[in-house]
């Protein structure tokens, strides 16, 4: 009998609200996620869903939430942890400084919030030190609202060397279906080879109380024809997706609109791609 693929989890989150504010949720529209959820909680919920593993991701710029989730890794529940540092500022003093720190090994990322910072361009200036990533061998996470996808496109034409992780696809604006130019945009991203992007956070950017498959279903399929089902990672955004129905409802669907793949690249999406791209080929 063939042993079940890994599924690891491209994209969750961990916070602890006393050391990371989230200042984001709104008690009454986001009551069910209006609390803390820290590695127990993931743990369990992983359980559940028959998730072999996670990769956790930054939500605060600060140095002190990745120290934080580097050493509540674990290795199991928590693979690996993309961090934020400074992209401005001495870019291997700080990674020396991570990969020092207690669970510094499964640093495997960086992400900076560029769809929160000020500067709607962030991505493109010319003062990131993306390719001191490219010689730690760390991938960074493109976060970024629809019409932030020329700034992305610009940090990926003049970092070759780098890898690009496109996160929740850009955001499409499902609930709205002016999807049009994401479309147009998420092919002129996928078109450079050193991006790779996840499949998470879609519900939520579709109706969170009445979505179906077949709302996402367009987004999904132009995915899959940009990027390639080798290119596509899948995440549950965890906490954030249970806004939208909850992960069983979102790893349902995303079931349904992967079902036209082999079996290989099912394996691939969700959970082969996430190994090769954060953790290595033979951390699974």
């Amino acid at each position: 009998m063939t042993a079940p693929a890994t599924v690891i989890d491209a994209h969750a989150h961990l916070w602890q609200r006393e050391h990371t504010p989230q200042p984001w949720i709104d008690p009454v529209s986001m009551a069910v996620i209006d609390r803390d959820f820290w590695i127990d909680d993931l743990r369990e919920r992983q359980v559940r869903a028959g998730i072999d593993g996670a990769v956790v991701v930054q939500s605060s710029n600060t140095t002190a939430e990745t120290l934080s989730l580097l050493a509540a890794s674990d290795g199991t529940s928590i693979r690996g942890v993309v961090g934020w540092l400074d992209l401005e500022a001495d870019v291997p003093a700080q990674l020396a400084r991570l990969r020092e720190a207690p669970g510094g090994e499964r640093l495997v990322g960086i992400r900076h919030l560029a769809h929160q910072d000020p500067d709607p361009l962030w991505l493109a200036r010319e003062t990131l030190d993306f390719a001191a990533l490219a010689a730690a061998g760390l991938p960074f996470d493109i976060v970024i609202r629809p019409d932030q996808f020329a700034a992305a496109v610009a940090a990926v034409a003049a970092h070759p060397e780098t890898t690009f992780v496109l996160d929740h696809l850009g955001k499409p604006p499902i609930a709205s279906g002016e999807l049009e130019r994401w479309h147009a945009d998420t092919r002129s991203l996928a078109s450079f080879p050193n991006v790779v992007a996840k499949l998470s956070g879609l519900s939520t950017e579709a109706h969170w109380s009445r979505w179906t498959p077949d709302d996402l279903r367009p987004v999904v399929d132009t995915a899959l024809d940009a990027f390639g089902p080798d290119r596509l990672l899948l995440g549950s955004d965890w906490p954030l997706v249970d806004l939208s129905g909850g992960l069983d409802r979102w790893l349902d669907a995303v079931g349904t609109l992967l079902d036209g793949l082999s079996a290989s690249e099912r394996d691939a999406v969700r959970g082969g791609n996430t190994i090769t791209t954060y953790l290595g080929d033979t951390n699974a």
